[in-house]
């Protein structure tokens, strides 16, 4: 996974980063980092938005999947992804 360069949404002290139909949320130092695939869209009130979502909790170190579902819904499978980043991170502690 590369490293982000210049400035980018921050969210409870880490970075937040899309990249087209993938969404990046962790810090690049702790061992693992959340990353959330949209993999189809709906509309809603005319606007496209986020339906189907992979979740996957991923090793920074190689990349290697540790964890992975997915869930309708961005704001769902982000709190999901969320609540398994920490439980990882604490593991690995």
């Amino acid at each position: 996974m590369n490293t982000v360069d210049g400035k980018y949404l921050m969210l409870r002290g880490k970075p937040l980063v899309r990249e087209k139909q993938q969404i990046c949320y962790g810090d690049m130092n702790d061992k693992y980092v959340l990353v959330l695939g949209i993999m189809s869209t709906k509309v809603y009130k005319g606007k496209e938005v986020p339906d189907q979502i992979l979740i996957q909790i991923q090793s920074t170190s190689d990349g290697k999947v540790v964890k992975v579902g997915s869930k309708n819904g961005l704001y769902e499978a982000f709190e999901y992804g969320l609540i398994w980043l920490e439980s990882e991170l604490k593991a690995a502690k």
